[in-house]
């Protein structure tokens, strides 16, 4: 039997084949897996195509590229579905396992979003990412940046510029290094008034979607973070993840170390949907919500600039990362 992880892989890549009007090529492919979160590059693309061919889920049309068969669209449309609904939250768990970053060294691995944009945007795009910065619209001003020949293992397109930006999550990573039990539970749009937290006006779990939440609202265009910058009204990307009530106090105290440290957007703690926003919390819980960090690359969308971008995609040793 085929690893899960391989069969999960294979399925994303027949959604890509299904989704286009035309033979559409490794390279293609690998373009669109990297929007969606799967750092696979053409060449592994072309492995996984071959396993696809085997089966007849696939047909290739030359160079042209490949088309899904009538078995594969039914294979698509049957398999996998309660695995697809889990893999989002199975992969955000494996990356927090994978934090180790101690705020009170200020090193370690953090986890990290990833965005591709045209290398013609690049100085347009930073400064918008830095007047989002300096409005608190991130969970640390430093980034990384990818040329696309680096040999880093991070691809970027021909013509494009790779970011890096640290994701929220890695707040998940250090509480559970710190003994304390935490889950990502929804991701969502928040409205804000006079740079305050008022009320989510979308939420999504992420234990029940194929796609992360977070993506599915920048897809949307669904901020306004600009507005928030300028006048302190607008709405946020933002998620909640929830933590036993009697960890709060030690929660506390490592979230304290993480703002001394340089990573901050906590905006608040509470055991209730009033304490925050709206959003349910099981009894004998409490919910962390914190301001997520493609709010800046958000912006930078907001202001004109066409990027792609992944959220919570991979870990990154913080040392490496530069202040905007």
């Amino acid at each position: 039997m085929t690893d899960p992880q391989i069969e999960r892989k294979l399925i994303e890549i027949m959604r890509v084949i299904s989704e286009s009007d035309k033979p559409i090529g490794a390279r293609n492919i690998a373009d669109e897996l990297q929007s969606r979160g799967y750092n696979l590059g053409e060449r592994a693309v072309r492995y996984h195509l071959r396993i696809l061919d085997e089966r007849g889920f696939t047909e290739k049309h030359g160079y042209n590229g490949r088309t899904i068969t009538t078995f594969g669209r039914k294979e698509l449309d049957d398999a996998l579905i309660g695995d697809r609904l889990g893999f989002v939250i199975t992969r955000i768990e494996e990356l927090i396992y994978n934090t180790n970053y101690d705020p009170i060294s200020k090193e370690g691995n953090v986890i990290v979003n990833l965005s591709t944009l045209d290398k013609n945007d690049f100085d347009n795009a930073l400064d918008v990412m830095k007047y989002a910065a300096s409005g608190g619209m991130c969970i640390s001003p430093n980034i990384k940046i990818f040329e696309e020949d680096s040999d880093s293992g991070v691809y970027v397109p021909e013509g494009s510029v790779g970011i890096a930006t640290v994701c929220s999550i890695t707040y998940d990573g250090v509480l559970l290094r710190n003994g304390i039990p935490v889950k990502p539970v929804y991701g969502g749009i928040l409205e804000m008034e006079h740079n305050d937290p008022v009320q989510f006006r979308d939420l999504i779990s992420y234990s029940g979607t194929s796609i992360d939440p977070v993506k599915i609202f920048m897809i949307r265009h669904a901020t306004s973070v600009l507005d928030v910058l300028d006048t302190g009204n607008g709405r946020i990307l933002a998620n909640i993840r929830t933590i036993p009530s009697s960890a709060v106090d030690k929660a506390q105290e490592v979230l304290h170390q993480l703002e001394a440290s340089g990573l901050g957007n906590v905006m608040n703690i509470g055991s209730s949907a009033y304490d925050l926003c709206g959003a349910p919390v099981e009894e004998g819980l409490s919910g962390i919500l914190v301001g997520v960090g493609v709010n800046m690359i958000s912006a930078v969308e907001e202001a004109g600039i066409p990027v792609s971008t992944s959220p919570v995609s991979t870990v990154l040793d913080y040392k490496v990362m530069s202040k905007l």
